[in-house]
């Protein structure tokens, strides 16, 4: 195979150790930070009541809200990880790009328009609707905490890889290493975000990292297209040449075995169902005025987010053709982005791309924490602990005070979860979310007998299946990559019985089947008159959730 130009491509070999200007890649991301800062400062005297803090007034357009949504969903797994991915393995990478991308389709037909006319804050407003509020509110936010940790510990775990690159810092676990440092003073700008500037200004936040992103993306993409003349076959068969595996076969991630195809499959499941049942991107539907916006939010976001995967298919080809052989390899996948971005334009453009990734993991833990924070403070502070009477301004010291607790676990997850790639544990929240909030949701809107035991067999039998397989999965321990240990846990710690990475494929359908299970035996449980009112909340929820009847962001649902 002939490939075009090959001489004349960048070949700096500098080791990753010596990568770029550390002051410069700390000063641009500063740079961000300030100006970021200044905007969360200036809209936070906003969001004093629960409405602002939450859902930012439902102030937002559609197209705002989607470039958020965007924002909030291109996260470190999309730029780091997936970058990585297709890299290391080639077309088995890009499937986390075309899933991630589907899902939205799922989204966009089943739940955003009906989600936002049902519900006022969170995924619990619109589960609690016609249910026993105490109880699934409850299970909600549980479910709600544990999806965001999981995104959590995949945002951290990508801002380990970018610290280790660009300051020279071994990228391993440890508690008090200069990597932990900077992992925590992270987590303290994150933290400040979501303090002060609640959904209003973490959703520019968003808006202005996924600008910047978009951009950064596509300098890189048309710079690589443009050293091989505008010809995608042949940064394909560069690629291809300068790689030890062969890129251009599917297989070199999965299809080797039957048990890595139903594995194939089963990362697919979770990837196509997963973004449906997000609690942080379910939250984004309110902070629109009507249901026609949410859904044009949803319509923007998938053509932000598609154009930009279709990037991320050359970002990743060309770090495969273009990093130097022995600097890029599955140790070290989430570095492909900022190599190759030190391939083409040096010093300059790594330090503009890394803060941009910098950005990108800001941006979208700050919106998974003001979710986390908002679902304890408004399910289960305000609605099961006062029992939807809480004092005046009480709800919002509550959120604030959570996000403090997230924000220092999500530090503390970050520091433990360094070296993993970040698109496969993205990939582990969706197989979670999935499995405990899809199936309750979609019953939930769809099917008029579902009722309270039917949504905590679903949710809770989801979420603690999924956990419990991916706890005793290669993922976390016995599974060894090119000698080394490719899960969780060090090599020589073997605990697993599940065969499969991801669980979605036995945990979803299993949580579907418990949310059916669980509403014939609640049937025997209602008394006529709680039937009488389940009938008349079902009607309601169904009439509201297709026409956006009473449906309003600040007024309260029951």
């Amino acid at each position: 195979m002939t490939i075009p130009a090959l001489a004349a491509l960048p070949t700096q070999a500098a080791s990753p150790k010596e990568l770029g200007s550390p002051a410069l890649n700390i000063g641009i991301f500063l740079v961000f930070v300030v100006i970021t800062l200044f905007i969360v400062y200036r809209v936070s005297r906003s969001s004093t009541t629960a409405s602002d803090y939450y859902a930012a007034g439902a102030s937002f357009t559609g197209p705002q809200n989607g470039i958020a949504i965007s924002g909030d969903y291109l996260s470190a797994a999309s730029f780091l990880g997936i970058a990585g991915a297709i890299a290391v393995n080639g077309y088995d990478g890009f499937l986390y790009s075309i899933g991630f991308l589907v899902a939205w389709l799922t989204a966009l037909l089943l739940v955003a328009e009906l989600l936002r006319n049902v519900g006022r804050f969170t995924m619990g407003d619109v589960l609690s609707f016609r249910m026993r509020q105490r109880p699934v509110r409850a299970a909600a936010a549980i479910s709600t905490l544990v999806v965001s940790f999981f995104y959590l510990l995949a945002q951290m775990a990508g801002a380990g890889g970018l610290i280790s690159l660009l300051l020279g810092i071994p990228n391993s676990p440890g508690i008090f290493d200069g990597q932990a440092l900077v992992i925590f003073l992270v987590g303290v700008v994150m933290i400040v975000y979501v303090l002060y500037g609640g959904m209003r200004g973490t959703t520019w936040v968003q808006i202005i990292k996924a600008t910047l992103l978009v951009i950064g993306a596509a300098v890189m993409t048309v710079w690589v297209l443009g050293l091989y003349g505008f010809n995608l076959s042949s940064v394909l068969g560069a690629a291809d040449f300068n790689s030890a595996k062969n890129l251009l076969d599917a297989g070199n991630q999965y299809g080797k075995t039957p048990t890595s195809r139903i594995d194939f499959l089963s990362l697919a499941v979770a990837l196509v169902l997963g973004t449906a049942g997000l609690p942080h991107v379910l939250m984004r539907f309110y902070t629109v005025p009507t249901a026609q916006e949410a859904r044009r939010s949803v319509n923007w976001a998938i053509w932000i987010i598609g154009i930009f995967y279709l990037f991320t298919l050359v970002i990743g080809y060309g770090a495969a053709a273009l990093v130097p052989k022995g600097q890029l390899s599955a140790a070290n996948v989430n570095d492909a982005a900022p190599l190759l971005a030190f391939q083409l334009g040096g010093t300059v453009l790594l330090g503009i791309i890394s803060a941009v990734a910098f950005a990108t993991i800001l941006a979208v833990v700050a919106g998974l924490t003001i979710t986390s924070a908002a679902s304890f403070a408004h399910d289960v502070y305000a609605s099961v602990i006062k029992d939807g009477k809480p004092e005046p301004g009480s709800e919002v010291r509550v959120a604030r005070r959570t996000a403090l607790v997230v924000g220092i676990v999500a530090v503390l997850g970050g520091i433990l979860a360094n070296g993993q790639n970040v698109a496969f544990l993205v990939a582990l929240a969706f197989a979670v979310a999935a499995s405990a909030n899809l199936p309750t949701l979609l019953y939930s809107l769809f099917w008029k007998k579902f009722n309270t035991t039917g949504a905590l067999f679903s949710m809770y039998g989801g979420l603690g299946i999924s956990i419990i397989l991916i706890i005793f999965s290669p993922a976390v321990s016995g599974k060894v990559t090119d000698g080394k240990s490719g899960s969780m846990l060090p090599l020589g710690v073997d605990f697993h019985w599940f065969p499969l990475d991801n669980p979605g494929i036995v945990s979803i359908p299993l949580s579907f089947i418990l949310g059916i299970v669980g509403t014939y035996i609640g049937r025997n449980r209602i008394s006529p008159e709680e039937q009488v009112e389940f009938d008349r909340k079902a009607a309601e929820m169904e009439v509201r959730s297709m026409t956006g009847a009473g449906a309003s962001a600040t007024a309260v649902t029951h």
